[in-house]
């Protein structure tokens, strides 16, 4: 465990980042007898799954360096509707029941590859005069979030079956599948909203070289 820097998760839908963390944290504290430090290295919405890095012991002042990475992500994204949160877990408002053709789906969707400007999600990790957004949304404050340039690497329709677009992208950190499903649901005029999430790759880290959560408790 000494030598250990970094431990790839396939995090579980229904779970928090820090949530992850907390539990790895447990468990090798545990099993070495002595509190371990680590942290995680860019956060998954509860509601997404796929690969989380976490760092250990000396590597979490690293952290940051993890998290500038460029990351791959599979995505659903559901037409027709919007979320409040921007995934299943917000207030749904139905939109549209128009069913665009598949044509229409690959303009839409190439419009968004390339360097962009996105509006994150109110409800999301980033600090606002230090708290956390989504803190102060579910508060009930009125939050302006500010726009952020972002770069999405390539953009690929892999299934489109109405009501549901399958992507595959490649995005450069600070990029916001959530505010990206949105947008296409604009650009098509009918609303969408991302319904599942899953994150494959971070830097050359491959969802394929993790874990999951459950297997580390027998590793250490």
């Amino acid at each position: 465990m000494e030598n250990e820097k970094t431990i790839l998760i396939d995090k579980p839908s229904g779970m928090t980042s820090f949530g992850v963390v907390a539990r790895i944290r447990r468990i090798l504290s545990q099993k070495s007898g002595k509190k371990i430090k680590v942290g995680h290295t860019g956060t998954l919405d509860p509601f997404a799954t796929g690969l989380l890095i976490l760092v250990i012991g000396n590597e979490c002042k690293n952290a940051s360096s993890y998290s500038k990475l460029d990351k791959v992500y599979e995505a659903t994204i559901r037409l027709g509707q919007t979320s409040s949160t921007g995934d299943p877990e917000g207030e749904m408002t139905d939109v549209s029941t128009v069913v665009p053709e598949e044509t229409d789906i690959k303009k839409a969707t190439s419009k968004f590859i390339g360097k962009i400007v996105q509006r994150p999600p109110i409800f999301s990790a980033i600090k606002i005069n230090g708290q956390r957004a989504y803190k102060l949304a579910r508060g009930g404050e009125k939050i302006e979030m500010p726009e952020r340039k972002v770069t999405v690497y390539n953009l690929e329709v892999i299934n489109y079956s109405y009501p549901e677009i399958l992507i595959k992208t490649k995005v450069s950190s600070g990029t916001y599948i959530r505010s990206l499903a949105e947008d296409i649901g604009r650009e098509l005029g009918i609303g969408a909203y991302c319904s599942q999430l899953r994150r494959t790759k971070i830097g050359t880290w491959r969802i394929e070289d993790s874990k999951e959560l459950s297997d580390y408790g027998n590793i250490y």
